[in-house]
Formats: C-alpha cells, sequence, structure tokens
C-alpha cells in the first residue's frame, strides 16, 4: 500500500460534515509525567526507567525484541545547539532499552541534518572524532539514502482543509516547484521497516507556519524528504503534518513521545534564541502526540503573553486536523495527567 492511496482515501473524508463519513476521534490517552530533581544523567537515567515501566504496566505492552530485534529513536537537531533533544535524556532511553534486552548495536537514532546533528553532539567531533553514542547508528535522513519510492505522501490538493483562507496565507508566496514536486515528500523508512517499535524524542519550539513544531512535526515533516515545498505554500503544512501522521505504518510502529520539559522556546523558533526559552523539571511520555503538543501550545502561549506577544494564530489548525483524523485529542481541559516516581 502506498501512502498516495490512504491521502487520496482520507480527501474524501475530510470535505463532507456527514458523521459517517467522519472518522472516529481517538481514545483519550494519558500523558505519564515524572519529575526532575536536576538534569543530570543519573536522574534521567532514574525518571525514564521509572517512565518507561510505568507505561509497560499500564499498557500491558514489554519494550522488548521482537521479530527485527531493532528500535529507533528519532531525535531532533535541526534547531541548532542550544535546542536540541537532550543528549542525556537519549542515553536514559538506551539504557531502559538495553536492559530489556536490546543490543546496543540494534539501537539506532534518526535525525535530519548533517551539520546540525555535529554541532549538537550527535555525530562524531571533527576535532576528537569522538561520539557519546559509540556502536550506535545515526541515519542523517538528508543524506538521501533513507527514503524507498516506493512509500511517499501525496498532496496534490491541500486546499481542502481551509478554501476560504487559502488565497490570504498563500499570498504573495513564491512557488517555483514542478509538479511532480508539489506532489511527493518521501518517507525516511527506517523507523517503521526496520525497527519493531520506535520512540518520538522531540524538542518544543512555536512555529511560524505549524503553530508547534513538536511531537506531531519530528515525527512528520522532519522525517521526509522534499517537505521545503509546504513552507513555500504556508497553508499545506498543517494538512501535510496531520495526514502523514495518520499513516498507519507509521502510528503502528509509534511505541509513544518522550519529551524533556529541560528546554523550550516560546518566541522566535523553530532559530533558537535564549532569551525566549523556559525550563520545567518534567519529563512527560504519551502515545497521543496530539495533547503533548496542546498541552505545549498552552504553555507557549501563556509565556508569549507574560512577555507582551501575541498568541499562536488560531488559523495555523495542525493540531485540530490532526484530531479530526482519530490521531490524538487536542483537549487539554480535560487531558489526564498521571504522575510517577517522586
Amino acid at each position: 500500500m502506498r501512502f498516495y492511496i490512504f491521502a487520496a482515501f482520507l480527501m474524501s473524508l475530510l470535505p463532507v460534515a456527514r458523521a459517517s463519513e467522519v472518522p472516529a476521534p481517538a481514545a483519550r490517552l494519558p500523558i505519564l509525567e515524572a519529575r526532575m530533581d536536576d538534569f543530570s544523567q543519573s536522574t534521567y537515567n532514574r525518571e525514564v526507567e521509572v517512565l518507561i515501566a510505568s507505561y509497560e504496566k499500564s499498557s500491558g505492552h514489554r519494550l522488548v525484541p521482537g521479530e527485527k530485534k531493532k528500535v529507533g529513536l528519532k531525535i531532533y537537531a535541526d534547531s541548532g545547539p542550544g535546542m536540541a533533544t537532550p543528549i542525556p535524556l537519549v542515553k536514559a532511553v538506551i539504557v531502559a532499552l538495553e536492559h530489556r534486552g536490546f543490543a546496543t548495536e540494534d539501537i539506532f537514532l534518526v535525525g535530519l541534518n548533517q551539520l546540525r546533528l555535529r554541532m549538537s553532539g550527535y555525530l562524531p567531533s571533527l576535532a576528537t572524532g569522538k561520539s557519546p553514542f559509540a556502536g550506535h547508528q545515526i541515519y542523517v535522513l538528508e543524506s538521501g539514502r533513507f527514503f524507498d519510492p516506493v512509500w511517499f505522501y501525496d498532496s496534490p490538493l491541500p486546499q481542502r482543509f481551509d478554501p476560504i483562507f487559502i488565497e490570504s496565507q498563500t499570498k504573495d508566496v513564491a512557488n517555483t516547484s514542478t509538479k511532480d514536486e508539489d506532489r511527493k515528500s518521501f518517507l525516511a523508512t527506517p523507523l517503521f521497516l526496520d525497527a519493531d517499535f520506535w520512540i518520538n524524542l522531540p524538542v518544543y519550539t512555536d512555529h511560524p507556519t505549524l503553530g508547534v513544531n513538536g511531537s506531531l512535526v519530528n515525527a512528520t515533516l522532519w522525517n521526509a524528504s522534499n517537505t521545503a515545498r509546504f513552507f513555500r505554500s504556508p497553508a499545506n503544512a498543517p494538512a501535510a503534518v496531520a495526514e502523514m501522521s495518520a499513516i498507519p505504518e507509521l502510528r503502528q510502529t509509534w511505541a509513544f513521545t518522550l519529551v524533556s520539559l529541560q528546554y523550550y522556546q516560546y518566541v522566535g523558533g523553530p532559530f533558537f534564541n535564549s532569551l525566549y526559552t523556559v525550563t520545567e523539571p518534567k519529563l512527560w511520555l504519551s502515545r497521543d502526540p496530539v495533547i503533548l503538543d496542546s498541552m505545549m501550545l498552552d504553555r507557549i502561549n501563556r509565556w508569549r503573553k507574560l512577555s507582551g506577544f501575541p498568541p499562536i494564530s488560531e488559523e495555523i489548525r495542525t493540531l485540530e486536523f490532526a484530531e479530526m483524523l482519530g490521531v490524538g485529542s487536542a483537549q487539554t481541559k480535560t487531558a489526564e495527567i498521571i504522575k510517577v516516581g517522586m
């Protein structure tokens, strides 16, 4: 099955409001929360283990090697140093997976850009040749070696979500790409073809086109080729994120999202600006990426208001679209937060 078939199916659902044609709402999934005494490696190791053990107990699903005996970690480093997935968090997840039977060489990391991965400390230093992840493969997606021509996302008519505002949203935005470039984004296959399951490890910033740059975006646009086209036509990007996050093959192997609030940014993203970052001593784990992004949207808007900035535009409907497709819930007032650990 190719992704463009699935995308076409979604297009047939969304323009009509009849209840029989709207995807069923996703089941409400909780957020597991652990508090951090500090951000040391030992604290990360302890609290990540507590979170994963709590997830296994509540879900009945053990994170042990399956048929493929491999697991992928989708990291984020595209804002550069200062706003990348914390290395101690990744190391703690690796320790927890090794305790559950995964061999070191069978735990791989997936990132987008070679330069930013190197600057953020994931790839070996050019000066020392050393890496904190010796023994682990790190797949750099922009190398082009991890895309399969069979698996792609096709979006010929992204106007379907918002025909009223589409013209104003794309006004004065140049688009010089070819018709084929406008249609196809190839998805990186290691996470859903090579692994028993994968874990999403995003970092949160605001984003002028997507609203929130976090769990959904790290799993979709930052996990595919030819996604710059969505930013040339900004109205297309929220629809693309929602549809890609609903692809069955991607969802089936996506175990959960685990995020550290060691730092997140509320203005100026996705480019790192230390003046607009916040720290909270918390870790969150959930199988629902939409509720995590929605909770962070509330936080981002709260800090924007306190600092005299306007909130994220309500016309950016990424989370609403994802909720429509059954990916998760955007209803933060009814979110269930379960505190674990100390």
